[in-house]
């Protein structure tokens, strides 16, 4: 049986329910082991279907990576320059996916807006992926203002980085 292509392209309000089945999966999976409680809950709560169509319309830019039908993986951006959202399904972990929608983000946000500054705050099973994306913690891991535990990261790239990418 041949491999499917994987396509990314730009969400649309109508793909928010998928976007909130990949993204909750995840988080359940991932993150919530790692939270307080009732900060694992919140979490959850704030990553339904009508969350993520409100947060597209207030301008973040999702990328979404598809194969065939099926949602596996999920890139969000606020302001051209704060990563909020990086999922990719559990089953398609180590494929490169992750990397691929964050080329495609960053790419996106330096075409849009010249950015050349990305941050994010990062669950802690996250670190080490992002840090193969090449971000670094700019602090220690702390509690969120809704009480998230996260590490704060960024990435500053040079034009020529910023342009291959």
């Amino acid at each position: 049986m041949a491999e499917m292509l994987l396509r990314i392209r730009l969400g649309r309000p109508e793909d928010a329910r998928a976007v909130s089945v990949l993204v909750r999966r995840v988080t359940r999976r991932w993150i919530v082991p790692d939270q307080p409680r009732e900060a694992g809950l919140a979490l959850l709560s704030r990553q339904g279907t009508a969350d993520q169509r409100q947060r597209m319309a207030e301008g973040h830019r999702f990328h979404l990576a598809w194969l065939g039908g099926t949602l596996v993986g999920v890139v969000a951006m606020r302001d051209d320059s704060h990563l909020t959202q990086l999922f990719v399904g559990t089953r398609h972990h180590g494929r490169g996916i992750a990397r691929r929608l964050w080329q495609r983000a960053m790419a996106d946000a330096v075409r849009r807006a010249g950015t050349r500054r990305f941050t994010l705050n990062a669950s802690r099973c996250a670190v080490p992926a992002y840090r193969r994306l090449g971000f670094v913690a700019t602090g220690p891991e702390r509690f969120s203002p809704n009480g998230v535990l996260t590490t704060p990261m960024l990435l500053e790239c040079a034009p020529a980085r910023c342009q291959r990418a």
